[in-house]
């Protein structure tokens, strides 16, 4: 298949004609051949041509490479017929030229030079391979024979690129030092102007391209647009004589007679723009001496402008700099764009995205109701209240009718005298008082401490503090800590403070190392999730994202966790240490909270809506849609979605997929995420003209195609490799938000109206719950209906249920466990890690399917038809016992329930029931490594069972279970982890 680089037909179209119609007349050496040749020989090659054969022929030409160490790399050079030239003498290569002599030459004709061989890797992962090492050297005998003034010369016929993709052409071929040197000698300015044609993008940032030797500086930028458009441009600086502090622009609007396209709808996205949660921001770009800035404009024209030509002007300056002026003619036709351009990657107009709000509102999500005033500091969630107290910190927090705390929740300054004594909060003020979120501040005295505090709740239940303490005086603090009590009878379960899902132990403490931000204390009906945060990322802690150790929680490792059960009471404390704070100092604590369950748990989803993930061939067979899967995973790295985090290659592909599977009633979700972003992006030369606001920094190196492209400051990430185009290989995000949230945020609206996707399947994510947020409320409003599916691995995320808690509200399906070992986890780590349950949401299972018997007691099947570790896991004998039950329609009892109406006679066997009128069934696992016999104790009366006329019978599933029968009180056994399906009938 050929490898489409473009949501547009055209775009190939354009390239090619682009690479005839633009070369210079002195210089079309230029060229992609029909076919690709081998890979492994690299992706660039000079094409020469010999008259005649001879012992030796010469090569001299400038090759203009802008990729690092030319000389390090393998030369090979192969005649036509296949024949391997033997010996290369060098004489000189680098950046700029290669000169060498290579032979003997047996046949005159076309011989192939390849300066960038490497090793390919054809898998996926990560790629840890490079190139070759440099040729052997010639034979003695041959090279001595060489006098390089006699020497036949090899004509350069032309440099090729193994595809399009590949090329270096006309934007990455370097102009010599000679001619940069000319055109300074020529041009006095500071800096000097290149404007450039969005069918160029600028790619270079520390050398200018040999067109730009051509065609010199200019002040004047033409360009044509239409109706509709959000038309880009660029306009590249190169700090020619100094460096460059402060780098501005501004416009003039753009007219033509009484027409206007007024100032305000030009931007520069290198200047500022409009962050992810909708804060307008200025950014300062400093330029080196001898670097390249490209400054990216976009121009909103309306569709009812009248067409024409329309002049403006761009003035450029930067400190202690002249001004520039550019005068900008925008040419706009009669034609209307419908969709602004967004369907056609070239025209670059989708970098509007990255200034969009869509998503930021002050509205619920859908499934929650808009928060209300119940009384005096008692506000109303969905499901949940909350009462402050007078320190201004809750004093109950309730979960329907489930109250947690014990008493009020408290931040404690302890001193050598004892705990300061806070004034109650005075100058309180409502900053924001709307359906969705509610935010007061205030302050608080003591004698040495002042408080600014800032309180936010949301109406899904979702609350967070930020307390600014100063010092008053000279103050020595013994510890500066958070307290939440809990109700002996709530806290159960827990999870974090350097714990797995466990039962909440007598009293434990914990430090930083992990490290651990987070942690989680309820049962299945009430729990808080607490965060505690300090630097900017707020996101999950991920092996390429972290967020800092809070400074203030973790005071040289001085802070920590401690929960204990002490008089009637659960006590969490997070504290800090002692510190000292001189008179003036400032120092700011946050937490966040999670009231949990999020949500009611939806069974009858879990147990119809079954998901097939197969990520190299996603199309369900027709016994698979006879088994009952209603919902496809479209993962990236096949035809439908070839490249990572970037599904606006090949959409023409995605929506036949789509449209096929909505044919047979199935909905599609995508991989579509952030984290890393793949080198196939359309505008990846636009975002790294952004510095590193969205692409990380990094030393470089990966898979070749980014050493030859990119060069430096980036850090590999996802490799795939393909066998019919240039590998995907991606380069991380920069951590921390970004507007890259905000294009991701658009490009979802896009593809749910252009290729009508069902929603979102999330790979570990670098976002925090705001962007969720907004994701959920683009779903909904787009097309209701829309699920969110939530994946992690285990290894990258250090827990994923407690780092991914603040997304719960907003998350339909999980799919925690890669890395998991199942096996030798507790019922509490299943429960609390693994299920979802106690948050209101339920899961499937991963590594290696999981445990079929002991994930039927959380309602729990591996996904159709994973595979891992060469280990095939197929539900659907059990599904078919589901829809044989119809479990969907039964009332899930888990063993972790006090109401379960069968428990068993060990302690490690669990029994979940799943009821209904008349008939039973019953989930049997067991936890231990050995195998137990067992008796069940049944409450018949709740069952609505008689005794007297009941067996238990289990009946055949394949690879799960034989057929058996029991009478009433027979004993049961139960290998070692593994159990039983049993009617109760």
């Amino acid at each position: 298949m050929k490898q489409r680089i473009s949501t547009s037909p055209n775009w190939a179209f354009f390239l090619i004609f682009l690479s005839i119609a633009c070369q210079p007349e002195e210089n079309k050496f230029y060229s992609v051949p029909d076919t690709p040749w081998e890979e492994s020989l690299g992706n660039h090659r000079a094409v020469l041509q010999v008259e005649e054969s001879a012992e030796a022929a010469l090569i001299d030409i400038d090759w203009r490479r802008h990729d690092r160490d030319p000389a390090d790399r393998r030369f090979t050079i192969i005649h036509e017929s296949g024949d391997t030239i033997e010996n290369i003498h060098r004489i000189a290569v680098d950046n700029e030229r290669c000169k060498l002599a290579f032979g003997p030459l047996n046949k005159p004709g076309k011989y192939f030079f390849y300066y960038l061989p490497y090793l390919v890797q054809e898998n996926y992962g990560f790629y840890n391979k490079g190139y070759l090492k440099p040729e052997a050297k010639p034979a003695a005998d041959w090279e001595h024979k060489l006098d390089v003034a006699k020497l036949l010369k090899a004509k350069l016929v032309d440099f090729q690129s193994r595809t399009e993709f590949d090329s270096f052409y006309p934007m990455e071929v370097i102009a010599l030092k000679s001619e940069k040197d000319s055109i300074l000698n020529r041009y006095p300015q500071d800096f000097l102007i290149f404007p450039e044609d969005r069918l160029f993008p600028i790619r270079m940032l520390d050398e200018i391209p040999q067109k730009w030797i051509e065609s010199g500086p200019s002040t004047v930028f033409k360009g044509e647009a239409l109706k509709n458009e959000y038309y880009a441009f660029q306009l590249g600086v190169f700090a020619a004589r100094k460096d460059l502090q402060d780098l501005k622009i501004e416009f003039s609007g753009l007219q033509k007679g009484d027409s206007e396209i007024t100032a305000d709808k030009l931007t520069c996205f290198n200047t500022g723009g409009i962050g992810p949660y909708g804060d307008p921001f200025v950014k300062r770009v400093d330029l080196a001496q001898g670097k390249v800035q490209p400054l990216w404009i976009g121009v909103d024209i309306s569709k009812d402008i009248p067409a024409g030509t329309y002049t403006g002007t761009a003035t450029i300056w930067a400190e202690d700099t002249e001004k520039q002026t550019v005068q900008l003619s925008l040419k706009i036709g009669n034609e209307v764009l419908a969709d602004r351009g967004d369907s056609e990657a070239w025209r670059h107009s989708r970098l509007r995205w990255l200034n969009s709000t869509l998503g930021i509102d002050d509205e619920p999500t859908k499934d929650y109701q808009p928060i209300s005033v119940l009384g005096e500091q008692t506000y109303g969630f969905t499901g949940k209240t909350l009462q402050m107290s007078e320190s201004g910190f809750p004093r109950s927090l309730k979960v329907k009718e489930t109250e947690i705390l014990n008493r009020p929740i408290s931040f404690v300054v302890e001193t050598q005298k004892g705990a300061e004594n806070f004034s109650a909060p005075q100058n309180v003020q409502l900053q924001k008082n709307s359906p969705e979120v509610m935010i007061g501040s205030w302050e608080s005295i003591s004698e040495n401490i002042k408080i600014e505090g800032v309180g936010t709740i949301e109406s899904d239940g979702f609350i967070n503090y930020k307390l600014k303490l100063k010092a008053l005086k000279d103050v020595k603090a013994k510890d500066i800590r958070l307290e939440i009590p809990f109700k002996s009878e709530v806290p159960k379960y827990m999870m974090g403070m350097d714990l797995p899902g466990t039962t909440v132990p007598q009293k434990h403490t914990a430090k930083w190392k992990g490290p651990h931000d987070s942690f989680w204390v309820g049962n299945e009906h009430a729990g808080i999730w607490c965060e505690l945060r300090g630097g900017e990322y707020h996101g999950p802690m991920l092996n390429l994202f972290k967020p800092d150790f809070p400074e203030s929680w973790y005071n040289e490792n001085k802070g920590g966790f401690e929960i204990k059960s002490l008089n009637g009471e659960v006590k969490v404390q997070v504290f800090s240490g002692s510190r000292k704070l001189p008179k003036g100092e400032e120092i700011e604590f946050e937490w966040s909270m999670l009231l949990t369950p999020v949500k009611d748990i939806n069974y009858k989803s879990q147990f119809t809506d079954r998901y097939y993930h197969n990520g190299g061939n996603p199309t369900p067979s027709y016994e698979d849609l006879e088994s009952g899967v209603k919902i496809v995973n479209l993962h990236h790295a096949n035809n439908y979605n070839p490249h990572i985090n970037y599904p606006f290659v090949a959409v023409d592909s995605m929506k036949w997929f789509v449209d096929k599977m909505h044919e047979k009633n199935q909905k599609v979700k995508i991989y579509y995420t952030i984290r890393e972003l793949t080198n196939y992006t359309s505008e990846i030369w636009a975002l790294r003209s952004l510095g590193n606001e969205i692409l990380g920094n990094g030393s470089g190196g990966g898979y070749p195609w980014l050493r030859e492209h990119l060069v430096y400051g980036y850090r590999p990430q996802w490799y795939q490799w393909f066998a019919d185009k240039s590998a995907d290989a991606s380069v991380v995000n920069s951590p921390g938000d970004s507007r890259w949230y905000n294009y991701y945020i658009e490009g979802l609206k896009w593809l749910i109206e252009n290729v009508d996707i069902d929603g979102l399947y999330l790979d570990d994510v670098s976002y925090d719950r705001r962007t969720v947020k907004r994701i959920r409320k683009v779903l909904d409003n787009t097309k209701p209906g829309c699920m969110l599916d939530l994946h992690s691995n285990t290894g990258f995320s250090k827990g994923p249920a407690t780092q991914y808690a603040e997304f719960f509200p907003y998350i339909d399906k999980l799919w925690f466990g890669e890395s998991f070992r199942y096996d030798e986890m507790s019922p509490e780590n299943w429960l609390v890690e693994v299920s979802g349950i106690p948050f209101g949401l339920m899961g499937d299972m991963l590594h290696r399917g999981g445990n079929r018997w002991l994930g039927m007691l959380y309602g729990m099947t591996v996904r159709h038809p994973w595979m891992t570790d060469g280990v095939i896991c197929d539900p659907r004998p059990i599904w078919k016992i589901w829809d044989e039950f119809q479990i969907q329609d039964a009332e899930m009892i888990g063993f972790w329930e006090d109401s379960c109406p069968v428990k068993t006679s060990h302690p490690d066997v669990k029994a979940t029931v799943y009821k209904k009128e008349g008939k039973t069934l019953i989930s049997i696992g067991n936890f231990f490594d050995s195998q137990k016999t067992i008796s069940l104790k049944i409450n018949f009366e709740e069952l609505g069972l008689n005794p007297e006329k009941v067996k238990l019978i289990a009946p055949e599933v394949q690879d799960f279970q034989t057929a058996k029968e029991w009478n009433i009180g027979k004993k049961i056994t139960v290998d070692a982890r593994k159990g039983w399906l049993i009617y109760l009938k």
